[in-house]
């Protein structure tokens, strides 16, 4: 009899332990799921028109075309600078840095947005600018 109690146990334990792990390596995805499927159905804002000095883009309904081995996306957002994966609704790093730290032929790029193949050249960009 132990030894069912033992082996019950133990199957609990396991089972128990393979929840737990999913649960912490998985917990948003359906958050996320939920999320992206309601901004899909949001309406697209009217356009207007403005100014061109005066012109801001609203990054969040732009899907920039993804260039060959270039993996992240930096754009500035809000006046700060954001760093994106090749998802658009991916974001992989707030910088917090404003956007007003660079020159203004700068300033335009990012607010089109600039390609990088990998990490290190944006921290090294942004150093070059920042330091």
């Amino acid at each position: 009899m132990k030894k069912y109690h033992i082996c019950f146990l133990l199957l609990l334990g396991v089972i128990l332990a393979v929840l737990a792990a999913g649960f912490f390596l998985y917990p948003d995805t359906a958050k996320e799921e939920t999320t992206l499927a309601t901004e899909s159905l949001e309406p697209l804002p009217e356009t207007e028109t403005a100014p061109e000095d005066r012109i801001v883009m609203n990054q969040k309904n732009i899907q920039p075309v993804v260039q060959e081995n270039k993996k992240f996306f930096l754009v500035s957002e809000d006046g700060f600078l954001l760093v994106f994966g090749s998802n658009p609704a991916e974001i992989c790093l707030y910088t917090h840095i404003p956007i007003i730290d660079f020159p203004e032929s700068e300033q335009e790029k990012l607010r089109q947005g600039m390609w990088f193949s990998e990490m290190e050249e944006i921290y090294s960009y942004l150093e070059s600018y920042t330091s």
